[in-house]
């Protein structure tokens, strides 16, 4: 029979693994695309009915006060958002092109001339 050497697959084995690549971090908590996310699958289960008549109230509550959370959070937002574009300075305009003087009117031609 062959032996197989396991001397040295110790250390190995309990050496601590170490990522070649840094993850990503990943936020923690709930941020606000996730609340809109419990919104949609409430709205979807719902249409499939996957609540029971007696849950229903419980249910629309929640998904009313979420509704109205979100909706004041998008309002702010918007707000906000108005609120820096006044506060920004506003761009001068660029200096209009230097104008050639006006040309005095044309002259009829003869053949408007011979017509009028």
């Amino acid at each position: 029979m062959t032996e197989v050497s396991t001397e040295g697959t110790d250390a190995v084995a309990n050496a601590p693994v170490q990522d070649s690549a840094p993850q990503a971090q990943q936020p923690t908590g709930i941020q606000i695309t996730d609340l809109q996310l419990i919104m949609n699958i409430i709205d979807l289960a719902s249409q499939r009915g996957a609540f029971r008549a007696n849950e229903l109230t419980q249910v629309g509550s929640i998904a009313d006060k979420l509704g109205n959370f979100l909706g004041a959070i998008a309002k702010q937002k918007a707000d906000e958002e108005a609120k820096a574009k006044a506060e920004a300075p506003a761009e001068a305009p660029a200096p209009a092109p230097a104008e050639a003087p006006a040309e005095a009117p044309a002259e009829a031609t003869s053949s408007e001339a011979k017509e009028g």
